[in-house]
């Protein structure tokens, strides 16, 4: 039998290294699209309630039958591992949707992504804190330049609205963000969950709490069949739906998680940001939403900051590694 330590443990020097950004980059790309293929569908009356589930319940269902597969190879999974497999689904996937959908309802939604991507920089307070071990000035230098690419990009000039309860449900995000990034990590302590398990347990789980919050009439739950505009093309609602699920849902969470994987939770929650650089194109591709020269720069800070927490990141680890042999 095949341990799941073995299946998904890289090997050390992969860690924190460049190995870790294909998948990164690749998932952040994925979430990305993930606004544009959803607005296509909201515009011909979806809720956002309905999207989520939709986009969870079909990537569930894809991953079924490989996940039954591979539990019939390494066996069932550990009392820790299921726990970590439910806080997955619960937080990671269901509760960081909802706390996002529900600032949106008082706040702009550029104001609702700043305070969701302060994850990175709770992340590293929290790694300072449990390691007691200041962050390298590098991947301090770092965050700084890709936090004010960030809210460059975003482009918040239009107008503030800093209503206290969007800012504790945008807050409420970013914690939930943080808990995707740790929860998905290998911390090296327990045994880790496979990427295909934790995944289809993480979509399974939150797509059951989100329709669950629908029936009792919390979240509406409402879609139409019909024909949408994608790019200047009239489209079916199938196309987006589709790569909601594969796209958006199966591939960007398998790739997250093995990139936290290979990069640890801090560096790979600053190469998320990047995310909102991939919304910026997709909506320009496919929504006519062209960029502004403000939001191009951001972009750049952000690929900077990203290149900077990453050089950091590596430094500190190979200084850690060196101390610990001596």
């Amino acid at each position: 039998m095949t341990s799941t330590a073995t299946l998904t443990r890289p090997p050390v020097r992969t860690r924190g290294s460049y190995a870790g950004m294909l998948p990164a980059v690749s998932s952040a790309a994925a979430f990305g699209l993930s606004g544009s293929l959803a607005r296509s569908l909201l515009d011909i009356g979806w809720s956002p309630a309905a999207v989520v589930a939709v986009r969870l319940g079909g990537a569930f269902a894809v991953l079924l039958i490989p996940s039954l597969l591979l539990l019939s190879r390494i066996g069932l999974p550990s009392g820790r591992q299921a726990t970590r497999m439910l806080a997955y689904g619960v937080v990671a996937v269901a509760t960081a949707q909802l706390c996002y959908f529900s600032a949106v309802q008082y706040l702009s939604i550029g104001v609702a992504l700043l305070l969701e991507f302060t994850a990175p920089v709770l992340l590293i307070g929290w790694h300072w804190a449990q390691n007691r071990r200041r962050p390298a000035a590098g991947v301090l230098a770092g965050a700084t330049l890709a936090l004010v690419g960030l809210v460059l990009v975003l482009d918040l000039t239009g107008g503030l609205t800093l209503n206290p309860i969007g800012v504790a449900w945008g807050l409420g995000a970013a914690l939930c963000l943080c808990a995707y990034f740790v929860l998905s990590e290998d911390d090296g302590q327990t045994q880790p969950v496979h990427p295909l398990l934790l995944t289809s347990a993480g979509t399974g789980v939150g797509v059951t709490l989100i329709i669950g919050l629908g029936l009792a009439g919390v979240l509406p739950l409402s879609a139409n069949a019909g024909q949408t505009v994608v790019a200047g093309q009239t489209i079916s609602w199938l196309l987006p739906v589709t790569l909601l699920i594969l796209v958006s849902a199966v591939f960007s969470y398998l790739a997250g998680i093995i990139a936290v994987r290979r990069l640890g939770s801090s560096i790979a929650s600053f190469v998320a940001l990047s995310e909102v650089i991939f919304a910026v194109i997709f909506a320009a591709l496919l929504l006519s939403q062209q960029p502004t020269l403000q939001q191009l720069i951001g972009g750049g800070l952000i690929l900077a900051g990203i290149a900077v927490v990453q050089r950091g990141g590596a430094a500190q680890q190979i200084r850690a590694a060196r101390a610990s042999r001596s």
